[in-house]
């Protein structure tokens, strides 16, 4: 688990980076971008920028581009701010987190339909054989209760 340090260095970096994209960087191949998550290495040399663009693919690849040029001014910024020893290197990697939930969504939605075409054709259908399948212990119904043996009651339950 990273450090305390670390983890308040990489909020830091997320809030800069955000704040500069919002106003700083005017590329226009730059869509709209979220900063999801900035991971730092151990010795806070390397940041790893995980983003979300909304738009299609066209918009995800023009915002590549824009970042990755923007990068140099960005990290500028960042030791500007930060006032650090050794300002972290950036990478900006596209976060697959929106696209994993999409897919999850997918597949919830297809069991839910697979579900309700389950019930809708279970609705009329009846057991194939008797509705309990379990055996169960009968009593005898040809023994009348005063031809039990009250000796063989007793042997069952001594202690009455």
């Amino acid at each position: 688990m990273p450090s305390p340090r670390v983890l308040k260095l990489a909020d830091q970096i997320k809030e800069i980076v955000a704040a500069m994209l919002e106003r700083r960087v005017k590329d226009p191949r730059l869509g709209f971008v979220t900063v999801t998550d900035v991971r730092l290495t151990g010795d806070s040399r390397d940041a790893t920028v995980f983003y979300t663009v909304l738009g299609s693919d066209s918009d995800y690849a023009g915002t590549a581009v824009a970042l990755q040029s923007a990068t140099g001014l960005i990290r500028s910024q960042i030791g500007k701010q930060l006032g650090l020893k050794f300002t972290p290197t950036l990478a900006f990697i596209p976060d697959v987190v929106p696209e994993s939930a999409r897919q999850l969504d997918d597949a919830l939605a297809a069991a839910r339909e697979l579900d309700a075409r389950v019930a809708q054709t279970a609705v009329g259908a009846t057991y194939a054989g008797d509705a309990d399948p379990y055996k169960h212990d009968e009593p005898d119904e040809d023994l009348e209760p005063e031809d039990v043996d009250a000796t063989d009651d007793e042997a069952e339950h001594p202690a009455r």
